[in-house]
């Protein structure tokens, strides 16, 4: 029976595998297609729901001038829209628009493809295919599992 590996050694491997993925992948290219910071900020505001400019700037760590000048080519676009926050008048909420929706669509179908188009060029066995497939709900559970809080190192939640 083998030895099972030190977490660190295996995070160590997982973070440097899936961070060359994850590059590779970000360097699709889809025509009319979103830039890194405009797809970084239709994600975020996709995944919180209507919220302020300065809360998705927060929330995906840039500056508010920055999350800002975003916003506005996104709006441009009819990707985002603005709408009066109903609790408080002075504020102004923004959500993704259907066009948005789709956009952020078109940038995920791509990069499926791309990689359903690695997978079935002869250069994973069956077997290996089996296991990425069953490795796809592990790293999910691992990512659910990372607390970002440095207080947390090592608890179990």
């Amino acid at each position: 029976m083998s030895e099972t590996p030190a977490p660190e050694t295996v995070a160590s491997a997982l973070l440097a595998s899936i961070g060359v993925l994850l590059r590779r992948v970000r360097q699709i290219p889809v025509d009319g297609g979103l830039t890194m910071p405009e797809r970084t900020a239709l994600s975020g505001l996709e995944r919180s729901g209507p919220t302020t400019s300065s809360a998705l700037a927060r929330e995906v760590q840039i500056t508010a001038q920055a999350m800002g000048a975003t916003l506005g080519t996104l709006r441009e676009r009819g990707y985002v829209e603005r709408r009066p926050d109903p609790a408080d008048g002075r504020r102004v909420l923004l959500s993704v628009t259907a066009a948005g929706r789709q956009a952020l669509q078109d940038k995920r179908n791509a990069r499926v493809e791309l990689a359903a188009r690695a997978l079935t060029g002869g250069a994973f066995t069956p077997e290996e295919l089996e296991r990425l497939a069953a490795a796809a709900p592990l790293l999910e559970r691992l990512a659910q599992h990372i607390d970002p809080r440095p207080d947390q190192r090592g608890t179990d939640r």
